[in-house]
């Protein structure tokens, strides 16, 4: 069985009756919630219901709850917690708060139904780096951001919930948001594989991951990442990843066209799944039309991928909340 290669975020609390038939007939391989979606707990709860049962299968349900600014889910629901880079740089045992933290996040997820979480970053912290992503991230040198990604990646399954690494292959050297511009990076072929690309090739066996909307002159000075075949060829081969490659979001500003053509392109490079945030029912209807169906490989890693899910391991939750505190503190 295939789905339609697209990831599509709902409009608003509740899902509609359009959005229940458009999702049914589409049957995209899941969905993504934003703060937009989220009220309390049981609406939250009650919201991945419908939307699974909307395609009438357990439907990954996506969210970027990094933690810091990026965080979907907050309070007085759910715990507040630092930027991750404010964190590595005050605790007292950075690798211990970041498994901590990140156990947190995961148990907080996947109560409310939610089990992929956008998450971790393997970007490095660079002098140019946009203030947008600068302190989401986890430090400047490989070997601490390889660590810290890793240990990221692992609370997460331990408590249910898959990581997508990301920024694939690296958005620290970007001095302008991808949101609103598009980003270009001008180092050689050379400093990129020892440098920005490095701590993706170490992490390259964890089954999800997300593109960065950048263009790499040295490579492919034409197109970003997202939509260059050129790129995709370095990512699965050079750098070695081979698990689901979704794009960022695709109503991004850094890409060009309409989202029509952005979805084409997408997938013509190499990338296996659109992800569409916005909730526009128009452009959601021209993206599923534009992505079609999930190839065999795409299919092939997503469901390496999903197979993944489990229940989570048991946790004293208070415990690891004192936990965190001292190490913060």
């Amino acid at each position: 069985m295939t789905h339609n290669a697209t990831i599509f975020g709902p409009q608003g609390p509740k899902i509609t009756s359009w959005e229940r038939d458009f999702f049914r007939d589409a049957d995209p391989l899941g969905f993504i919630v934003f703060a937009r979606n989220i009220e309390n707990p049981d609406q939250l709860g009650q919201l991945t219901n419908e939307l699974r049962e909307s395609v009438g299968r357990d439907a990954p349900i996506l969210i970027d709850q990094e933690g810091g600014r990026v965080q979907r889910m907050r309070a007085p629901s759910w715990r507040e917690y630092l930027p991750a880079l404010d964190q590595m740089e005050r605790a007292s045992d950075p690798m211990r708060a970041q498994w901590v933290r990140n156990r947190l996040i995961a148990s907080e997820l996947h109560a409310e139904g939610i089990d992929v979480n956008c998450a971790p970053l393997a970007d490095l912290v660079e002098d140019a780096t946009h203030p947008v992503l600068r302190n989401r991230l986890y430090g400047a040198d490989i070997d601490t951001v390889v660590k810290a990604a890793r240990i990221c990646a692992e609370a997460h399954l331990a408590g249910g919930v898959l990581p997508v690494l990301k920024h694939i292959p690296g958005y620290g050297s970007a001095a302008v948001d991808s949101h609103k511009d598009l980003p270009r990076v001008n180092a050689d072929r050379s400093a990129l594989d020892a440098h920005d690309f490095a701590p993706f090739r170490a992490l390259n066996d964890i089954a999800m991951g997300m593109t960065a909307h950048i263009v790499f002159s040295a490579i492919d000075p034409d197109a970003p990442a997202t939509t260059s075949a050129k790129m995709m060829q370095v990512i699965r081969e050079d750098i070695g990843f081979d698990g689901l490659i979704m794009t960022d979001d695709l109503s991004m500003e850094a890409l060009s066209g309409t989202v029509a053509e952005r979805a084409i392109a997408s997938i013509k490079a190499g990338c296996d799944i659109i992800l569409h945030c916005n909730g526009k029912a128009d452009e959601m209807q021209a993206v599923a039309a534009a992505a079609g169906p999930m190839t065999p490989p795409a299919m092939t890693r997503a469901n390496r991928a999903l197979a993944q899910r489990k229940a989570p391991d048991d946790i004293d939750i208070p415990g690891l909340e004192a936990e965190l505190a001292a190490l913060i503190s």
